[in-house]
Parts: structure tokens; C-alpha cells; sequence
């Protein structure tokens, strides 16, 4: 029977390990999958959280087109504020839109920023009688796919549209 030293089988073992961690260290199979694996969730919540916004932003423009339609509405129709809440409402596929606060019917004279709310058939200042607005508003609550912790997981949105009448 021969006797191996324990130092050869030291020897041995290391020339064996550092063998298999050159292999291991060349070999790239697999490389490419772990890679994925390890960005894998990263890319995911990049996309969710895009499209989670891209959803926060089309539903504020729904509110906003809902308030302009019942402005609209208002125009061609003539005030009546069930019938303006109504068109707000309707207006987008978005079910949590409210007409609120309920459209307002006034008399104003129109300036450079803005219109000066005054009785009706008050002369304004360039001398043209004052006309009939109506304000429409639109609000809504958006909630978030996501609890992010650093921004507000709901969001209301409101929007205001004023146009005149006559």
C-alpha cells in the first residue's frame, strides 16, 4: 500500500480547483440569461411605471375634454346646467369624471386677462353690452397602479372651461 503525503494531496486539490475556476471563469454560456435575470425586474417596473404615468396623463387630458365639451354643449345648446352635467359626464369613457362644481351661468365684459363679472346689460367699457358665460368644471380622482412611497398614489384632477354664450 503506498502512502500519498498530506501535502501532495494539497497540492493535487489546488491544481484541481484552480483547473475548474479557469474553466468556470472562460465558460460564457449562461452569461446572457443571468444578465436577464438580473434586469429582468428593473425593465419591468421602468415599464409599468411608464405606462402608469402615460394613464395619469391621458386621464388628466379626459378631464379637461370633458369640461370643453360641456362648454361646448353649452354654446350650441343654450345654458341649462342638468343637461351641461350631463355632457361633462358622458363626454369620455372615463366613469369617475363629475361635473363639480355644477355649471355656472354669467354676465361679464371680456378685458385682457380675463372677464370681468358684471350685472347683464351692463355697458362694458368699449362700449358693447355685456355677454352671457357659463364656466363648466370637471373633476376626477386618478389612482396609480403602483404605491411608489415618495409621490401620492391618488391624484385629482379638475378642469375649468369657460365660453361664451350669446
Amino acid at each position: 500500500m503506498t502512502h500519498i503525503s498530506p501535502a501532495y494531496r494539497v497540492r493535487r486539490g489546488a491544481s484541481t480547483l484552480r483547473r475548474f475556476f479557469a474553466r468556470v471563469a472562460g465558460d460564457q454560456s449562461g452569461a446572457a440569461a443571468i444578465e436577464l435575470g438580473l434586469l429582468a425586474p428593473v425593465l419591468t417596473l421602468m415599464m409599468v411605471s411608464v405606462i402608469d404615468i402615460g394613464r395619469g396623463v391621458y386621464r388628466k387630458m379626459q378631464v379637461e375634454d370633458a369640461a370643453q365639451v360641456g362648454a361646448q354643449y353649452a354654446m350650441r345648446n343654450g345654458f341649462d346646467a342638468s343637461a351641461i352635467s350631463n355632457a361633462v359626464v358622458s363626454a369620455t369613457n372615463f366613469s369617475s369624471i363629475a361635473a363639480s362644481p355644477a355649471p355656472v351661468q354669467f354676465c361679464g365684459c371680456a378685458t385682457g386677462s380675463g372677464i370681468n363679472t358684471v350685472s347683464c346689460g351692463t355697458t362694458c367699457p368699449g362700449g358693447a353690452v355685456a355677454g352671457t358665460y357659463t364656466t363648466v368644471s370637471a373633476q376626477a380622482t386618478y389612482s396609480s397602479l403602483l404605491n411608489y412611497q415618495i409621490v401620492p398614489q391618488n391624484y385629482n384632477f379638475s378642469a375649468q372651461s369657460t365660453a361664451r354664450l350669446q
